[in-house]
């Protein structure tokens, strides 16, 4: 017999998203002496602070901001907002694996919305 899990809901956060989130847990986790902190749970604490350049709403109000722009999705943008790309170069390696590429001008336009952020 096979078991099929069935995804009931997905949301896409940002690096920046899941920092507050971490935030808080590290925070609920401080107050009680008698909990410790998972390995995992300190990797992904660390990581977010190394990574989580923008803070929540920032990084939010970017990905809707690029999501605006024709076409660009939200899981491409929130790839863009998690890694703030500075040059064209960069953010086509965002679009490598997408059917389909931007041309020049739009790659401008996408650098300039996140030129405003960063």
């Amino acid at each position: 017999m096979t078991i099929f899990k069935e995804k009931v809901d997905e949301e896409y956060l940002t690096t920046a998203e899941a920092k507050a989130i971490l935030a808080e847990i590290e925070a609920d986790r401080a107050a009680d002496e008698d909990r410790e902190l998972r390995y995992e749970l300190a990797r992904a604490i660390e990581h977010v602070n190394r990574f989580g350049h923008l803070d929540a709403e920032e990084s939010r109000e970017l990905v809707e901001a690029l999501v605006e722009l024709d076409p660009i999705d939200v899981s491409t943008a929130v790839k863009i907002t998690d890694l703030l790309p500075e040059d064209r170069t960069e953010l086509r390696s965002v679009f490598a694996q997408e059917r389909y590429s931007l041309d020049g001008e739009e790659l401008d336009e996408v650098l300039a919305v996140v030129a405003k952020y960063a």
